[in-house]
C-alpha cells in the first residue's frame, strides 16, 4: 500500500447514542488497515459519552465542553489527523466492509480528484433496511433555484448508478477528501465554514472545490447505509434550530460562491425560490427570521470570504453553469477508470 493511502476517519457526535456504536463497529471492521479514527463529541447528554468510552482503546476521542457545531468540530478533527485522505462520517452511517478501499482506489485515479463519494442507501433509525434497497445519495447536485439535493434520493436501487462518474460534490455524511485539496480550498484555516454550524456545509465545500478546479468522483462499489433526517418533504418535523440554519445557509452559500454570470443565467429561478423562502419565514416559520439577522450582523466577514473565493476561481463560468440543472448532472469518467472498476468489483460486499 502506498504511503499516501493513509485514511483518517473523522466523526462528530452530538446526542448520537442510538447510532454511534454500530457506526464505529462498521468502521473498525473495514478491510482497510491503514487508517485512524477520530471522534469529536460536542457535549452530548444522552449517553453517547458512555458508549465512546468503550472505544477509547481503538479510537481517538475528544470531548468538547460545548456544542460548537458539526462544521467547527470536523475542522477540529481534521487539524488533529494525519491522513492523506480524510473520510468524514455521520454517526448514523453504517459502512459495508470495503467502503474505504473502494473510495481510495477511485481517488487515486487522478490527482485532481479532491473528493470521492460512494452509494449510500437508506435505513430507518431502528437500523431496518427496506426489502427493496432505496438510494439515499450518490453525490449532490444543484438546480437553478440554488437548491442542493442528493442525486438518486428515495429512488429504488434497481441497477442504476453503477458507473464511475464525475458529480458536483459529496454529502459529508460519508465523503472522502484529499488532504491537498483541503489545504488548497480552506479559508483562514477552515475547510468547513464554521458560520454554517450545521447543514449545507458540504454543499459549500463542493461549490468552492469546483470553483478552484477540483473534481468529485462517484465510486459505485463503495456502499453504506444512512439514516436521513433532513429531506425536502419533512421540514415541519425538524427542530426549529435546524430550519433556521437551513435558511441562513442557503443565503450564505450564494453570498460566498455565486458569480455574477451564474446569477444572471438563473436570476428568475433564484428569485422565485427566494420569495418562497422569505414568505415562509414571515408567515409561518418565525423562528427562522433569526437567519437574516445573523447574515446582516456578519456581512463584512461573509463578503471578505466571497472576495477570496472569487479571486481564487480557476475555472470558467460556462463550466460552473453546466452543473446547475433541474435534473442531476453527472459527467462520464474516462474509460481508463475501467481498470479501477475491474479491480474493485472483486470486493462489492
Amino acid at each position: 500500500m502506498a504511503q499516501n493511502d493513509f485514511v483518517s476517519v473523522t466523526i462528530v457526535t452530538y446526542n448520537s447514542g442510538r447510532f454511534i456504536k454500530r457506526c464505529l463497529e462498521s468502521v473498525l471492521a473495514q478491510r482497510y488497515a491503514d487508517k485512524e479514527v477520530i471522534v469529536i463529541d460536542n457535549a452530548s447528554t444522552d449517553g453517547t459519552v458512555d458508549i465512546l468510552e468503550q472505544f477509547e482503546d481503538r479510537v481517538r476521542v475528544y470531548y468538547n465542553d460545548d456544542n460548537i457545531g458539526f462544521a467547527a468540530a470536523q475542522n477540529q478533527a481534521i487539524r488533529m489527523c494525519d491522513g492523506e485522505w480524510v473520510l468524514t462520517l455521520n454517526p448514523d452511517v453504517l459502512l459495508l466492509p470495503n467502503f474505504i478501499r473502494a473510495l481510495v482506489d477511485a481517488g487515486q485515479f487522478d490527482s485532481k480528484i479532491g473528493t470521492v463519494c460512494g452509494k449510500l442507501l437508506t435505513m430507518t433509525s431502528h437500523f431496518e433496511i427496506p426489502e427493496k434497497p432505496v438510494v439515499d445519495s450518490t453525490g449532490i447536485y444543484f438546480n437553478p433555484m440554488l437548491r442542493h439535493l442528493d442525486r438518486g434520493s428515495q429512488e429504488v436501487d434497481n441497477g442504476h448508478y453503477l458507473q464511475y462518474e464525475y458529480v458536483f460534490g459529496a454529502t459529508a455524511a460519508a465523503a472522502l477528501y484529499r488532504r491537498s485539496m483541503i489545504h488548497d480550498i480552506s479559508l483562514d484555516g477552515e475547510f468547513f465554514d464554521a458560520d454554517f454550524f450545521v447543514y449545507r456545509e458540504d454543499a459549500d465545500v463542493a461549490w468552492r472545490a469546483q470553483l478552484m478546479g477540483w473534481k468529485c468522483i462517484y465510486a459505485p462499489y463503495a456502499r453504506g447505509y444512512h439514516v436521513r433526517k433532513v429531506l425536502p418533504g419533512n421540514r415541519r418535523a425538524l427542530p426549529p434550530e435546524i430550519n433556521m440554519h437551513s435558511v441562513k445557509n442557503r443565503f450564505l452559500l450564494r453570498a460566498k460562491n455565486i458569480s455574477g454570470d451564474l446569477y444572471r443565467r438563473n436570476w428568475l429561478s433564484i428569485s422565485v425560490r427566494d420569495v418562497m423562502v422569505v414568505a415562509c419565514c414571515v408567515v409561518w416559520e418565525h423562528t427562522s427570521l433569526r437567519a437574516f439577522w445573523y447574515l446582516a450582523r456578519n456581512w463584512k466577514r461573509i463578503l471578505a470570504k466571497r472576495r477570496e473565493i472569487q479571486r481564487r476561481q480557476r475555472v470558467g463560468d460556462d463550466y460552473i453553469a453546466s452543473w446547475f440543472k433541474y435534473t442531476p448532472v453527472s459527467k462520464p469518467a474516462p474509460r481508463k477508470m475501467a481498470g479501477v472498476l475491474s479491480s474493485t468489483q472483486a470486493y462489492r460486499s
